[in-house]
């Protein structure tokens, strides 16, 4: 996939594909079905929020150590409110979720196109996946 973000952070990675929307994920941290992201890849996307409540989201994920023993990052597509005009929050998407990566050293891919969009793939979830994120976009292939 030709998803060349300067943000991207190159490598390679395995696991377990898990993840989905971000606001779901935060609702579920805590509950029974809370999910495990311990040496898996992630994948979040989002739609019809802004970046603060972004921001909020990725720091729920980084307290609840859900960002902390993962395989990799997918960033697929949010959909992100606009903030009003002289109350904007200051921060990219991108900006947002490398601050809170920062100490990792898993590859990390920005505009994944996974969400609500157009260009939206399925993604298999519950099965090994290999990512790999180069400064030219990324493959995730099931293995």
């Amino acid at each position: 996939i030709k998803n060349a973000s300067l943000s991207n952070k190159t490598g390679t990675a395995i696991g377990e594909l898990v993840g989905g929307n971000c606001k779901t994920l935060e609702s579920l941290a805590g509950s029974d079905s809370d999910i495990c992201t311990k040496n898996k890849i992630l994948f979040v996307e989002d739609t019809g929020e802004y970046l603060y409540s972004i921001d909020r989201m990725f720091w729920n994920l980084k307290r609840s150590g859900k960002l902390k023993e993962l395989k990799a990052l997918i960033v697929g597509g949010f959909k992100i409110k606009k903030d009003d005009p002289g109350d904007e929050f200051g921060k990219t998407l991108e900006e947002i979720v490398l601050e809170k990566v920062k100490e990792y050293n898993y590859p990390v891919c920005f505009d994944f196109p996974v969400g609500h969009q157009k260009s939206n793939f399925a993604l298999k979830c519950g099965v090994q996946h290999e990512l790999t994120v180069t400064p030219n976009g990324c493959t995730l292939t099931e293995v």
